[in-house]
């Protein structure tokens, strides 16, 4: 495998052979910046001889793929990031404990609508939006901090949401108007449709209760999921409608849960956004990759169609481990816990740990999930899921802390390596 080396002056330049970054630390020559992926600088000034190198980057909303090619389609660098998902999750539960916290502890504060400034602003993406779009640019400008990238080929997707959502729109002879006469056309919103559509009556006792008072029904409710599209509304009278949401009626229907095109609608602000940073990079499509990768008998893998990418659909050797990494918080921002939020959250470190650290525990590597101030720990792998030590001998079922070993501290993302197969033919 490769070491990556950069100047006296942080420049990055061609990578290495182990055996020489092995001699050039004996020597005391260089010194070492980063341990995962292996990272080596310079003490002293050398020639700045580079090779052309080229990124290609498996764009996406849920994971992206990276891979550095060289001239002789041999992959020097080779990973794959899961972005985050949970912001929108994260941000309702801390308006759910801050408007609680509120109403517990302060006094009663009129509403203001006039300090929603940053709602306005120009050019404004919604948090989970950014962090996406940060992910990609950060990996981006990673790589170029380690090696000497000369051209950047994107993998990008462009979706028509609308098409998608009505497939009758790829007919000819429906395409010309059905972009403009949609499904509401000739009514004031949804509900005037959905009113139309139903006959105004009510779907369920169909006037039998004599309620001239209509509404329209979530059939997937709306606190869990359900979309606003007309697939999931009905019309319902009033005394209906306060009836089944009381449990005292049910519906046999089946609904639609909303977000169903969101990574489609993600997928297009990210591209734009990514040819708006790098204007000089290459834009490919899925469908050229998949025909490439298709042709290759290559399995189907985030990081095989990053190296399918960069070679263009040429023979690749794999000469770099997969760095598989997963973004995740800065910090711990839960400050208390409990029932009325009494008990003070550690935040700092327990025992010299801190959640997210990377620890090497009885020879293998995993992630803090949790600490107990007791000195134990909850212990995690790169996808988040808990590591059971149900096997191990008595004494050691619960991880404690005094056993491990620090190997990384809490960073933005984790990062774990494996090796793959090193030739595609």
């Amino acid at each position: 495998m490769l070491v990556y080396v950069v100047t006296k002056d942080k420049q990055p330049l061609m990578p290495c052979t182990p055996v020489i970054a092995r001699l050039l630390l004996k020597q005391e020559r260089v010194k070492v910046k980063r341990r995962k992926p292996f990272t080596i600088q310079l003490l002293y000034e050398t020639t700045k001889y580079k090779q052309d190198l080229e990124l290609a980057v498996d764009t996406g909303s849920g994971k992206l793929a990276t891979a550095v090619r060289t001239e002789q389609d041999e992959i020097v660098y080779l990973s794959e990031v899961a972005v985050r998902n949970d912001i929108t999750g994260k941000m309702t539960e801390r308006r759910t404990k801050r408007r609680s916290r509120r109403h517990r502890k302060t006094r009663y504060r009129k509403p203001r609508f006039d300090n929603r400034r940053n709602l306005k602003r120009k050019n404004r993406f919604s948090p989970t939006m950014q962090s996406k779009i940060h992910s990609h640019v950060k990996e981006i400008e990673y790589i170029k901090s380690i090696l000497p990238i000369t051209r950047i080929i994107l993998e990008t997707g462009q979706f028509n949401p609308h098409r998608m959502k009505n497939p009758a729109l790829a007919n000819p002879n429906i395409r010309h108007w059905g972009y403009q006469k949609g499904p509401n056309y000739g009514y004031e919103n949804t509900r005037a449709m959905v009113l139309d559509r139903d006959n105004h009556q009510c779907q369920y006792c169909h006037g039998k209760r004599k309620d001239r008072h209509l509404e329209v029904h979530h059939i997937v409710f709306r606190s869990q999921g359900g979309s606003d599209d007309a697939k999931n509304l009905i019309t319902l009278c009033h005394t209906c409608h306060q009836a089944l949401h009381k449990g005292k009626i049910r519906l046999d229907l089946e609904g639609m849960e909303k977000g169903t095109l969101k990574y489609a609608t993600q997928m297009n602000s990210i591209r734009k956004q990514l040819l708006r940073r790098y204007p000089e990079a290459i834009e490919t499509y899925g469908y050229i990759t998949k025909a490439n990768r298709l042709a290759m008998d290559l399995p189907k893998e985030h990081y095989i169609d990053a190296c399918v990418i960069a070679t263009e659909g040429r023979p690749f050797t794999i000469n770099s481990l997969l760095y598989r990494k997963k973004c995740v918080s800065a910090g711990d921002f839960q400050q208390y816990h409990g029932k009325r939020s009494e008990i003070r959250q550690a935040t700092g470190k327990i025992m010299g740990f801190r959640k997210y650290d990377k620890v090497r525990y009885f020879g293998k590597y995993y992630f803090i999930k949790g600490r107990m101030s007791t000195g134990y720990a909850v212990l995690m792998d790169i996808n988040g899921d808990t590591v059971k030590f149900s096997d191990m001998p008595w004494g050691f079922k619960t991880p404690k802390l005094e056993r491990m070993e620090r190997i990384q501290a809490r960073s933005t993302w984790m990062v774990m390596s494996e090796e793959v197969t090193p030739n595609i033919v």
